[in-house]
């Protein structure tokens, strides 16, 4: 992984498994951002490799996660993001003062059916849409005060 910039704001995802949701996040992230963001995910306890239905439903929406690598979590990548969002990793990520934490409540798409899966993604999508408004809108408002 390269180091962030420091021009561009760093958002790491974190799920348990780094197989579905996180990187489900990612993709979007990524993909919405045209690389405006350097986008990062890790799983307290990461999978051997995604999750098969996950790849299949962001490829419905034309994004390619299958380079992706379920990684472990580190306390150095924590440390080194603007905005640390985790979806259902409970108490397993560090806390450090400055960076902005959301707990996305989202079910876990593992064992789940393409149509449960869907639905989780559509979510995902919503929240990452908001999350590069508020992101694109913070960058801007300190462009125009300087």
């Amino acid at each position: 992984m390269s180091a962030p910039s420091p021009t561009k704001p760093t958002v790491l995802f974190v799920c348990v498994h780094n197989a579905g949701r996180s990187q489900m996040a990612a993709g979007y992230l990524a993909s919405m951002s045209g690389g405006s963001i350097d986008v990062r995910s890790a799983g307290s306890e990461p999978a051997e490799s995604l999750n098969p239905v996950a790849v299949e439903a962001m490829a419905e929406e034309g994004i390619d996660i299958t380079a992706a690598v379920p990684t472990i979590l580190r306390t150095e990548q924590v440390r080194a993001s603007d905005v640390v969002i985790t979806m259902g990793c409970g108490d397993t990520c560090p806390v450090f003062p400055g960076k902005r934490y959301e707990a996305w409540d989202l079910d876990d798409p593992a064992g789940q059916p393409l149509a449960d899966v869907r639905r989780i993604r559509d979510d995902i999508k919503a929240r990452v849409t908001g999350l590069l408004s508020d992101l694109q809108g913070r960058e801007n408002g300190r462009k125009t005060r300087t």
